[in-house]
């Protein structure tokens, strides 16, 4: 039976004070969600967008290098910042420090499964901690309260700590009761990191017991995968995170998907184009040598075919001569002699 859309599932969402368009985020990707990449998938259609997470000490000490993360598009008319830390105090401070950004709301990393980050207690290390994460929320909250205006404060969770300690539906609990305005989860534990599949169960359990909206996220590549998780969860809102890497259209392919049960997936040239803009607008960012080399894992996800479809011939040996580039114009060159010959003004 053709699947006829569900017009119904693309909604407006309310976090807080902050309404929103639609329901169709993208999620803080550390190393993807630049400034520029968010801009493109505005363009395609992202209702709302995180960046990617930003240390809450790096800020407090005043951090140029983490600012320079964090800064609006240019397009992005609705934004989110997210902070990852452990000392409600610092979280606090940093907090205040966005004041400038004006965000339309502040997220509280729960979530990120990197060494790196756990081992200072943050990221998903707050889920053994549940009561911490409480304390968290209320000195964020009482930080927007007295310099941005009120800003909604969202919390990104997972599952829990492994499988043995599903705390979700406890933190979300102390979340909500702290300030939360949202909650994202991630059904997947620290311990999966991101491998084997997310548990959507949890999810349409977690929205059954929170009155603040649930968005979902894991698992979502394509624009069928956001249809079943909004209608199988109830969820209120899907963010894309892998989904999106290489591939803003999934925003805009997501949004015809769901009103119309049809979708045309972007081709070859315009990812190229997509990719090569991302790069230029990155450039002027932190400029070219730094972006080019940025730049190489990103090519890498743009030239790749989305799941389920099939990849354009001669691109995998097309990414492993990008892997190597080092100015705008090497892109261009490399790009030419596979055939690519059209790119978008400076």
């Amino acid at each position: 039976m053709k699947f006829e859309g569900i017009p119904s599932l693309y909604h407006p969402v309310k976090i807080g004070l902050l309404e929103l368009p639609g329901n169709l985020f993208l999620a803080p990707v550390a190393g993807y969600t630049d400034r520029a990449f968010r801009s493109i998938c505005t363009e395609c259609g992202a209702d709302f967008s995180f960046t990617e997470l930003a240390s809450a000490e790096a800020l407090a000490r005043g951090g140029k290098a983490t600012n320079s993360l964090i800064r609006r598009g240019e397009n992005e008319k609705r934004y989110a910042i997210q902070l990852f830390g452990h000392d409600p105090q610092v979280m606090y401070r940093a907090a205040l420090s966005l004041a400038a950004l004006h965000p339309e709301a502040v997220d509280i990393n729960c979530g990120c499964p990197v060494p790196k980050v756990v081992k200072t207690g943050a990221g998903s290390a707050l889920m053994k901690e549940p009561a911490l994460l409480g304390r968290i929320v209320e000195a964020v909250a009482r930080a927007s309260g007295e310099a941005l205006g009120g800003a909604p404060i969202t919390v990104k969770m997972r599952s829990g700590w492994d499988s043995q300690h599903l705390n979700y539906a406890e933190c979300a609990r102390i979340a909500a009761e702290a300030g939360a305005a949202m909650v994202t989860l991630h059904p997947r534990t620290k311990a999966q990191g991101y491998g084997g599949k997310s548990d959507w169960l949890h999810l349409a359990d977690l929205v059954s017991r929170l009155k603040i909206p649930v968005t979902g996220s894991g698992d979502l590549y394509s624009p069928e995968d956001a249809e079943r998780m909004l209608r199988e969860t109830g969820c209120a809102a899907v963010m894309f995170a892998r989904g999106a890497e290489g591939n803003p259209f999934i925003f805009s392919e997501t949004r015809s998907y769901l009103a119309t049960g049809s979708w045309i997936p972007a081709s070859f040239e315009e990812r190229i184009a997509a990719a090569m803009r991302h790069l230029t607008m990155l450039s002027a960012d932190i400029g070219e040598r730094a972006a080019c080399r940025e730049m190489r894992k990103q090519f890498c996800a743009y030239t790749k075919a989305p799941p389920g479809k099939k990849g354009e011939a001669g691109s995998a040996a097309l990414r492993n001569r990008l892997v190597f580039a080092e100015t705008i114009e090497d892109y261009k060159t490399i790009l030419r002699e596979f055939g690519v010959n059209a790119f978008p003004p400076i």
